[in-house]
Formats: C-alpha cells, structure tokens, sequence
C-alpha cells in the first residue's frame, strides 16, 4: 500500500498551473483579417464583415461547435469504478469476503466495500483526439457565405456569390490524472468522490480561401484591386492545466446474495474545470444507474442500466447502458472487459447549420461543412488487465476503443493506474 499512497501524494501535489485559455485558440483558427474577429477581411474594401455573421449557425456558432465537443469529450473522461479490490459484508459480527475478483475497471458491480473500509486509486489517462464526427482532425472543412445585404434574393448583388472556404488542421491531447477514494460508511452504502487533474495542448492551421464567383475580387484579405490577397493562413499552439470536473458518488447495495446482487448507484459532476481552458464541461451532470451483477466462480459479469441528465443548453440527456465482466484468471490476474453505451435522448439541441443555397443568378448549393451532423451517441469497447502487486496493491492498465464516430474522438484511451483497499 505505501506506493499507492506514494502515487496518490505526489497526483495531489503536482497540481499544474493553468495556461492561456484554448477556447481563444480554436477562435484564433478562424481569425484571418486584421480586425481580430473572426472571418474579417480587409477592412479597407468596405467587406470586411460581411461574413462575421455566417459564423453563426442557429442558437449557436460553429466556433462554439468545436469548442463543446472538446469539452465534452473532456469531461467524459471515464472514472474508475467506485468499490474496486476485494469487498467485505458483515455478517455475524465480522468481515466475510464477497467478492472473488478485485472487480471491473470502470463498470460497477453490485457489492460495496463494507463497514469502515477504503478504496483508493491514482490513474492517468492518455487521450489523443483524431476525429471530429467522423471526420479527420487534420482535414477538416467549412464553407462560410455571404451576408444577405439586399433583398431575400440570395446571391444578389453578385458578389453574396462568393465564399470562404476554410481548413483546420487541429491537434488535441488530453491527459488526465485523477485520485478515486471511496468510504464504505455502511455495510451496505459506499461514497466516494473522484478529483482529476487535467492537461490539455491544442495546436493548429487554419487556412482561408476565398472563392470569387464572377470577375470580382471585392472580397480579398489585402493586396490591391490589381493584385488581391485572396488567401490566408493563421497558426495556434497552446495548453492548460488545472482542476477538471469533480465527481461525487453514492452507492447502495439493495441486496446481496451468494450468486446474484443488486445496487443503485448516484454520481454527480460538478462543473469545476476551467471551462474556457477546455478542462471540463462547463455544467452540472448528474448520472443515476441501476446495477445488477452475479458471480460465478472466478466469472462476475454486470449490467448497468441508467440515466445522465445535463444543466446544459446545448448537450442532451443520455440514456447509459454498461454490459461486462471480469474474471480473475489467476489469484494475481484479473481480466475485463465491457460495452459502455450513451443514447442521446431527445432532438439534438446542437447542430451545425446546412448548406449555402444560392438562388441567383444561378441556384446552386454548397456543402457548408465536411463535418457530418450526428447524434450524440457512443458506444465505447473497454478491455484491461489487473494485476495484484507488492504491498496488495493492484495495477490497472486499459484500453478504451470508440466504435462509433460522434463528438470529438480518439482513436484509444489508454489509461493505467494502481488501486487498493483497506
């Protein structure tokens, strides 16, 4: 145990200082001209702001569409499960083991710790997102049009023909160190509370071109009417480091038999990460499960069924089911695996918008983005390894793969970490 508390000491003392904010940064992509906003041209043609308002897309923007998924995909880093290693009940008087193996990785089985024990866990997660919805993060593509200056004919005068066709090239790694503690207050109520640490680095290219429908170059980012600037390229490059978003948990054992048990779990997720430095999600969720798990011999599978509801204007409520299992394959190794679902409920409260439809002089339409717009629904597959160490602790390590494209994505989530009970 004395490396487990080694580890959890030194998590608690390397709290990282914060950075410059990388919410100014995925802004910084989009800004190209020289009034520091985003989509501004030269402000000496007398345009420069006429595509300022084809940033917005609906009740939202598309910065802010990057911006959230980010976010989210931060926050939703997984947790440890809350009664990992070898629970106890009471019965007679004294501790009986009810567990064969030290539990699933981040799945949640029936039992609790028992009366008076205590869990506790330093683990780090790796993260590199790859895609955007399914789209590449090194290719991604946004058309912006023209304000409608004139009349409701869109694409009179000529030049509201015109577009701006950007790409970003974006680079996004998230590591997480978080300490997991929970306190078996009865034999049959567990809380606990998870505290994370969090580093986030962004760097990218955004390029800007602008695409003339006729003759006319009105629209440039600088140069002159013989020779206009027609494309511009902007670069970023920050990090963050703080706080992410805290969890507290309560769980209740309604029953445990030999074979079969049955629980109820409650985690709230406060929204104490640095929103505007991508360290947390920006609101309040709150996530109730129902669990039932079994035993059979050194073979435990669960099933987690619940609900997520989210303080937020912009992300939906989910609806969560978890199937697994562990297995201790040896008295010094266990083996997990799990299918961690969230099903959005309801119509999605952030889109991005549609396509650019031109009426005149010619109706034509154009892709507004190569970002497709998605439910936000996941299906993670989770497998990983314990192993009992020097001093009873346990080492933890796994991998997290995304089967389903929505949201900012990894292609992995690697995590590794040493946990125990006493």
């Amino acid at each position: 145990m004395r490396s487990l508390v080694t580890v959890a000491l030194l998590a608690c003392l390397a709290v990282p200082v914060e950075a410059q904010s990388l919410s100014s940064q995925i802004n910084g992509l989009f800004t190209f001209g020289d009034c520091g906003k985003p989509l501004c041209l030269s402000v000496g043609s007398g345009h420069g702001d006429h595509f300022i308002k084809s940033v917005q897309a609906g009740s939202t923007t598309v910065i802010g569409f990057v911006e959230s998924s980010v976010g989210r995909s931060v926050a939703s880093t997984p947790i440890s499960a809350t009664s990992s290693g070898t629970t106890f009940a009471i019965i007679g008087g004294l501790p009986v083991q009810s567990s064969t193996s030290p539990g699933p990785i981040f799945g949640e089985r029936a039992q609790t710790l028992g009366r008076g024990r205590f869990f506790l866990g330093a683990y780090v997660s790796q993260i590199a997102f790859t895609t955007l919805n399914g789209s590449p993060l090194d290719n991604i593509e946004f058309n912006f049009g023209h304000q409608n200056v004139s009349d409701s004919t869109y694409g009179n005068p000529e030049f509201e023909n015109d577009h701006i066709a950007v790409r970003l090239r974006m680079n996004m790694n998230i590591t997480s160190t978080y300490l997991n503690a929970t306190w078996g207050m009865l034999d049959f109520i567990d809380v606990g509370i998870a505290v994370p640490f969090v580093r986030s680095t962004l760097d990218g290219t955004g390029t800007a071109q602008i695409m003339p429908f006729g003759n006319s170059t009105v629209h440039n980012f600088g140069g002159d009417p013989a020779n206009p600037i027609l494309r511009a390229t902007t670069r970023v490059s920050g990090s963050a480091s703080g706080i992410g978003d805290v969890v507290g948990r309560v769980k209740i054992n309604l029953g445990q038999g030999k074979k079969f048990g049955a629980a109820l779990l409650s985690e709230v997720r406060f929204p104490t990460g640095n929103e505007k430095n991508l360290l947390g999600a920006g609101f309040t969720s709150v996530r109730a499960i129902g669990i039932a798990s079994a035993q059979f011999g050194d073979f435990a599978p669960h099933l987690n069924v619940g609900y997520l509801a989210r303080s937020s204007n912009q992300v939906n409520d989910a609806f969560l089911a978890t199937l697994g299992f562990d297995h201790l394959m040896a008295p010094w190794a266990t083996m997990g695996a799990e299918l961690i679902t969230s099903w959005q409920i309801g119509a999605r409260k952030q889109t991005l918008p549609g396509d650019l439809v031109y009426t005149s002089p010619i109706a034509r339409r154009i892709p507004s983005t190569n970002v497709p717009n998605r439910r936000d629904e996941l299906m993670n597959l989770s497998m990983g390894m314990k192993f009992r160490v020097r001093g009873g602790a346990i080492m933890v390590l796994n991998a997290m793969a995304p089967m389903r494209k929505t949201g900012m994505q990894p292609d992995w989530i690697w995590t590794a970490g040493l946990e125990g009970s006493f």
